[in-house]
């Protein structure tokens, strides 16, 4: 087992405190990266090692609100697992720390920079190694984009169902990293459940390799499950294992139309209490049905408190998505829409696809919360943030995988204006702790990061960050990898 090949260990007390024994760190080097960049040229070709501020800076920070970030000491872009083990090797003997970084497209400030430190970014990592049509897997690296590889098992009749709101630009690593979803979770799962074993180089820069090929298999601790949403904090993903499935049929959409958003969530619970099984369920509440309607143009009626999207990739979409029509309309909904083809059913989901870009046009800067909540709740969630809206003086726009019950509210603000920004921050916790209340989490695919911190703490409780801090410094005992990320 790795775990018991790892030497260094730091005190239980330590751990408890969030600190570094003092056994691992009394012999720093006093300045660790004034020979940074000779150290990594020794084992990296010269392109692959940027040290220019200038350009450093621009790797400093991913697309999150409100999150510090420092400046890198060095930025590497290594294209080979060996070059990865030689960066971490450095890093150990030098203590330096390591951010990982995929895309930058995450909204938690997980990929964000400290102060001296080494930026690995593996987007030049992006080789697909193997699609098995029989074995129904894809072997890649961290760097594939999602929608390349998307695209590349679609041609060998496969699917691969994560499918992040960024997909066009996010990598497969960055997904790993933060456990990302997307549209399709309500029917096929987040990207954990697609992930079936991983090469990972830990801190010290050995290899491991967890997990599995095969259909099924159950050796050992879940090892590949520990290190998917652990944003980098516990070893450097450099290749994937990756389930596939079967290409389904194109699907069919759904738009119906509600006078309140708790009209909207009641035909959300009849939909999953009579056991439909949609590709995709989303909602949009009435300020950001106007503010894509404010940007686009797209004649929606003012009058919609709420829009409910539905799909269905089954062998007869048109069969479910009647049934589910009549439940939206026993739910109250005004108007119910049904694609008769895949161009109509686009059109329809033109609305959802504009949502964020509706809503940062509104103030110019919003701040996208991701709290998930039970199903059962959805409706309160979505009235409470509308009061937190009034109360804060700001609009809150709540788009919501409403199919597993993952909220985004979505805080519209001028970054320019100090007390609207103040009250932006604070809108944002008074968000967490009602999605806390109502029996939710604080992250359902956007990962803690630096944003959400103190919410983990307060999810989990003191036991469980105790715990997790003991993994973190089973694996990473000098604590150089992504520091001051998730607690």
């Amino acid at each position: 087992m790795i775990m018991s090949r790892i030497e260094a260990r730091p005190d239980e007390d330590a751990v408890a405190a969030g600190s570094l024994p003092g056994r691992l760190t009394e012999n720093l080097p006093e300045h660790p990266t004034e020979n940074l960049p000779e150290r990594l040229l020794a084992g990296l070709p010269a392109e692959a090692v940027l040290t220019d501020p200038d350009v450093t800076s621009s790797y400093a920070h991913d697309m999150a609100s409100f999150c510090e970030a420092g400046a890198p000491a060095a930025v590497v872009l290594p294209r080979t697992v060996e070059q990865v083990q030689h960066v971490m090797r450095v890093a150990t003997e030098l203590r330096v720390p390591v951010v990982p970084q995929g895309a930058r497209t995450g909204l938690s400030g997980a990929a964000n920079a400290s102060d001296g430190c080494i930026v690995l970014s593996l987007v030049k990592m992006d080789r697909i190694l193997e699609i098995s049509a029989v074995d129904r897997i894809a072997v890649v690296e961290p760097g594939v984009v999602n929608a390349a590889l998307s695209r590349a098992v679609n041609e060998h009749g496969l699917y691969y169902p994560p499918d992040p709101s960024s997909w066009e630009m996010c990598t497969i690593g960055g997904n790993i990293g933060t456990a990302s979803g997307g549209l399709c979770c309500v029917k096929y799962g987040v990207t954990a459940e697609y992930v079936l074993g991983l090469d990972v180089v830990l801190a010290d820069g050995r290899l491991l390799s967890t997990g599995r090929r095969t259909a099924k298999g159950v050796a050992g601790y879940d090892l590949t499950r520990l290190f998917v949403g652990s944003e980098g904090s516990l070893g450097i993903v450099v290749g994937a294992t990756l389930a596939l499935k079967p290409q389904p049929p194109q699907q069919l959409v759904l738009a119906a139309e509600f006078p309140s958003g708790a009209a909207a969530c009641d035909a959300v619970c009849r939909i999953m209490e009579g056991g439909h099984v949609p590709s995709l369920l989303e909602l949009m509440d009435r300020t950001t049905v106007k503010a894509v309607n404010d940007m686009a143009h797209m004649g929606l009626p003012e009058s919609t408190e709420a829009l409910l999207l539905a799909a269905f990739d089954t062998p007869d979409p048109a069969a479910d998505l009647a049934a589910v029509g009549a439940l939206c309309e026993a739910a109250g909904a005004t108007q119910v829409v049904p694609a008769e083809d895949a161009a109509e059913s686009e059109l329809l989901l033109q609305a959802r696809r504009l949502s964020l870009t509706g809503l940062e046009a509104v103030k110019g800067t919003t701040m996208i919360d991701d709290v998930c909540v039970p199903r059962s709740r959805l409706a309160e969630m979505l009235e409470g943030v509308d009061r937190i809206a009034g109360k804060y003086r700001l609009t809150i726009g709540v788009v919501a995988h409403a199919g597993d019950g993952n909220t985004h509210p979505t805080v519209c603000f001028d970054a320019g204006d100090p007390d609207e920004s103040r009250r932006a921050r604070e809108s944002f916790d008074e968000i967490m702790a009602l999605g806390l209340e109502l029996g939710g989490t604080i992250t359902g695919e956007h990962g803690v990061g630096v944003l959400k911190k103190e919410w983990l703490a307060r999810e989990i409780g003191p036991v469980g960050i105790e715990v997790q801090r003991a993994l973190k410094a089973t694996f990473d005992p000098l604590g150089i990898l992504n520091p001051g990320k998730l607690f």
